[in-house]
């Protein structure tokens, strides 16, 4: 299985933050972005901030976190409807993955959950969600969405928050390793270091899967 090496970040990637990337730590296969602005979270992707990523050979992995506690169906239908205006208005590919950001500080819950898969299923994207597998909701709520509805393990694609290695340089990556939930889940991606010094980004490995639904 190839991986990829990548980073993600809440501020807009440009030449300047790119060189960065490249000089400390190698260059980034992918960058993870957030598709709309966020106070005190997020600044959102921009159409030209796309083409100059796709410009450089890097994809995407778009993200979307503009909802504060994923609970309740309806809630997660009208979120998922928001990140796919997004993800059209942006002009990211059909097929792309489109992460929720579910917090480990978030209260969330299988209905939310479902909500967010059937609605992107009757979509042109595919359903993620960045998650800590350990601390917080989303482990049990996953595992208990899996049981009721079959399309969350068909077709949503995770993203572990664990474990954390710490950051390192695209050549001293660590091996893919990331933690799984305790059900059937398709952990495509894995976030393994936070919040460089240098640069302000975390580093990811994505396997190819993931990697070829990227935008």
């Amino acid at each position: 299985m190839a991986v990829f090496w990548g980073v993600d970040s809440a501020v807009s990637a440009n030449e300047e933050k790119l060189q960065c990337v490249q000089k400390n730590f190698g260059a980034p296969d992918f960058w993870g972005r957030y598709l709309s602005t966020v106070p005190n979270a997020s600044v959102g992707l921009t159409k030209d901030e796309l083409r100059f990523l796709r410009s450089k050979g890097i994809k995407v992995m778009p993200i979307y976190n503009d909802f504060e506690n994923p609970v309740g169906k309806q809630e997660g239908r009208v979120m998922a409807r928001n990140a796919i205006y997004h993800a059209k208005r942006l002009g990211i590919r059909k097929g792309t993955v489109i992460f929720a950001n579910v917090e480990r500080f978030h209260e969330a819950d299988a209905e939310w959950l479902i909500g967010w898969v059937e609605t992107f299923y009757t979509s042109s994207y595919r359903p993620g969600f960045y998650h800590d597998p350990i601390a917080g909701d989303f482990h049990s709520a996953y595992c208990e969405a899996v049981q009721k509805e079959a399309l969350v393990k068909n077709q949503a694609v995770l993203w572990s928050a664990k474990p954390e290695k710490g950051i390192s340089t695209k050549r001293n990556k660590p091996k893919f390793n990331p933690q799984k939930p305790r059900c059937p889940g398709s952990v495509w991606a894995w976030k393994y270091g936070r919040d460089a010094k240098v640069c302000p980004i975390d580093t990811n490995l994505a396997d190819e899967k993931l990697f070829n639904l990227m935008h």
